[in-house]
């Protein structure tokens, strides 16, 4: 990893099946009930949104998104573990923001985990409101489950 002072080129590629196990290697460790390679899959094929953020051939982070009728939403967004706190998961939600505009949208909408304080302090600072919470959305450790913070932002 570089150090503070030294500035690092990223790039957005697409998400494209090759990457899968690598970005699945990330999503395992970012969480407790990651995505599954076959929710991937499922994704790409559905034709949704899905961007990787690299430096230097590493994976810092990804994104994919869901175009609807005058909005998006949100899917998924993680930051490698080894690389949070360095204001990727910022630079990810502005050019979500911006594929979105640039599709159409009005709003762009997402779910946290009520748990996931982090995440949800990080949708606020850009400027995402809470507009609901969905019972027992995710699943949860034990066979439970946890709700979800709805949350949308006016594009």
């Amino acid at each position: 990893m570089p150090d503070a002072d030294a500035s690092v080129e990223v790039q957005f590629e697409p998400l494209l099946a090759p990457w899968l196990d690598v970005v699945v290697h990330i999503e395992q460790r970012a969480y407790a009930h990651p995505w599954s390679h076959t929710n991937f899959v499922d994704a790409l094929h559905s034709g949704y949104q899905a961007q990787m953020l690299v430096a230097n051939g590493t994976v810092l982070g990804y994104f994919v998104a869901m175009k609807g009728v005058d909005e998006v939403h949100l899917l998924n967004i993680t930051v490698a573990p080894e690389h949070q706190g360095q204001g990727w998961a910022k630079l990810m939600l502005e050019a979500v923001c911006l594929w979105a505009r640039g599709q159409g949208a009005d709003w762009l909408w997402l779910e946290a985990r009520v748990s996931n304080v982090r995440a949800v302090q990080v949708y606020e600072r850009h400027g995402f409101r809470r507009v609901g919470q969905r019972k027992q959305y995710y699943p949860a450790d034990g066979g439970q489950r946890e709700d979800a913070v709805v949350m949308s932002l006016k594009l």
